[in-house]
């Protein structure tokens, strides 16, 4: 299965929520998709539907193919601790997800495209995996010949959010990845209990 590329707004709406960020095409039409939208009964949905789901918008909304987000479960599981918590600070420990997070890019496909075309780098070393961990104290900056890009700047002087895991020096454009975060730190909503019933299957 290759990434998904098509209208983010349709997903949304599968899952009953704004999972990519604000968007006003959602706000106006928040009922799944189908000939029928608001309209259609549906059934209650079987505990697997229910299951299936949560996974289905984790890995929409981090972005991680169905493969890379098994190995993760299966990291996560081998670790001491929640398997369901850790499974999310893993996909919070990836640098596209931190860029998106320190605000470099304004979505995560974004961020994983910025890391791709080698505008990031790690603890001073260019990194263009996006899936790369990161681990704490590692330093992530935008490259020096990319400061100028629109679309960093763009992002930059738009974003809002603060996330105590993360720091951010706006005069260098770099920031620390202090720590891995504590479930409650995590804004996603998602119920990651369900993927571990899933998975135990």
């Amino acid at each position: 299965m290759a990434r998904y590329t098509g209208p983010k707004t349709k997903i949304a709406r599968k899952f009953g929520e704004a999972i990519f960020g604000e968007d006003k095409n959602f706000e106006k039409r928040n009922y799944p998709p189908g000939q029928h939208g608001a309209a259609k009964r549906r059934g209650k949905k079987s505990e697997y539907a229910t299951q299936l789901m949560e996974k289905q918008k984790a890995k929409y909304t981090y972005g991680i193919l169905e493969r890379q987000f098994s190995n993760l479960f299966k990291k996560a599981q081998a670790s001491q601790g929640i398997t369901g918590e850790i499974l999310l600070q893993l996909c919070e420990s990836r640098l596209d997800n931190v860029v998106y997070r320190m605000g470099v890019s304004t979505s995560r496909s974004g961020a994983r495209q910025l890391v791709s075309h080698r505008h990031i780098s790690v603890n001073g070393e260019i990194v263009n995996i996006p899936s790369f961990r990161l681990k704490e104290g590692d330093i992530v900056a935008v490259r020096e010949k990319s400061k100028s890009l629109q679309t960093i700047e763009n992002a930059l002087a738009s974003s809002i959010n603060v996330y105590e895991w993360l720091t951010w020096n706006a005069d260098k454009k770099e920031g620390t990845f202090v720590k891995v975060p504590e479930r409650l730190q995590i804004p996603e909503n998602i119920k990651e209990q369900l993927i571990v019933e899933l998975y135990s299957k």
